[in-house]
């Protein structure tokens, strides 16, 4: 090995490697995630300070922070005299422009544990919540894994100092039970308060129907954007044979001879059962995609989400 050699590796051993702030998101997926914001398609927020201006008109100038400009935002709050010496937009915040809550409900239920459903659930979560920490909404996580167990949630968060309390939360997640997603929502209801967006993260394989809970949502004042997680052997099955199929939540078997001839009756009951939600949503001025627990999530955020109009 030459001097230069040498050198340069011992500069590569002694640099500082950068600390990863949560296992959930890569760093350079986190920055990106910062700078970006939940676009709702109605304006339902809270007569409290946040980041989105009022509809009636009229805000506070008392000034409150800076963030980083976002395309969209309005350029009427940029600040120009920074703009002239930086050279990069900066947005003013106020302490009484109005304030949308975000509401995340995860199904940590049984089903979702298989194929790395339930971490991608995590990981959407946690994406979608810094968007809107970062952009001070008031945000609160909700896990729902067992019946009758009580629910786990972190409740009335905002702003960057939250996040490495969004974090623990969602890497703590206590996961398996037979929770199902309608009585789940049934139960966040119950004790959230405030108006804004609710994400829905699950496989939404549940027994009941699930018009009742998005009526209550929709009641609450929360636009709906469900995104459903599916393993890849959920969307295209490779099965062959006599079968027992065990359900994971409530222990129930079914025994299956030639299960390859069902394979077409499964794929119409599951895209009915997307269609089915997705029209749910829809008609309650809400939002609703499938993706698979395999899809890079770079892609599912920065291309998906963005291409749909649910972020920007």
């Amino acid at each position: 090995m030459t001097r230069e050699q040498n050198e340069n590796a011992m500069e590569s051993t002694e640099k500082p490697q950068k600390t990863q702030l949560t296992t959930l998101l890569a760093n350079d997926v986190l920055a990106r995630v910062e700078r970006m914001r939940l676009n709702p398609t109605r304006r339902m927020t809270n007569r409290s300070r946040g980041e989105h201006l009022s509809g009636k008109g009229g805000a506070s100038t008392e000034f409150v922070d800076y963030r980083d400009y976002s395309p969209g935002d309005d350029v009427r709050y940029i600040d120009w005299n920074i703009f002239s010496r930086l050279n990069r937009p900066y947005m003013k915040q106020f302490r009484h422009e109005e304030e949308m809550h975000v509401v995340v409900i995860i199904d940590a239920s049984s089903s979702m544990v298989y194929d790395g459903k339930l971490e991608r659930a995590k990981q959407l979560a946690a994406a979608l919540a810094v968007m809107g920490l970062m952009n001070l909404e008031r945000v609160s996580v909700y896990a729902c894994h067992r019946k009758g167990a009580a629910l786990q949630f972190v409740s009335g968060i905002t702003g960057r100092i939250s996040m490495r309390r969004l974090f623990d939360f969602l890497e703590n997640i206590e996961t398996g039970g037979d929770f199902a997603i309608d009585e789940a929502v049934e139960s966040v209801l119950r004790q959230h308060t405030g108006r804004g967006i609710a994400i829905l993260l699950s496989d939404f394989f549940t027994f009941g129907g699930m018009e009742r809970p998005l009526n209550f949502l929709f009641s609450a004042g929360l636009e709906v954007f469900g995104i459903q997680i599916l393993a890849p052997a959920e969307i295209s099955p490779e099965v062959t044979g006599d079968l027992r199929f065990v359900d994971c939540e409530n222990g129930m078997t079914l025994d299956v001879s030639s299960a390859g001839e069902l394979l077409g009756i499964y794929q119409e009951h599951r895209l009915a059962l997307e269609e089915r939600i997705e029209s749910l949503c829809r008609s309650r001025n809400g939002r609703f995609l499938s993706i698979s627990s395999h899809d890079p999530l770079p892609w599912v955020l920065f291309d998906l989400l963005r291409r749909r109009g649910w972020i920007r």
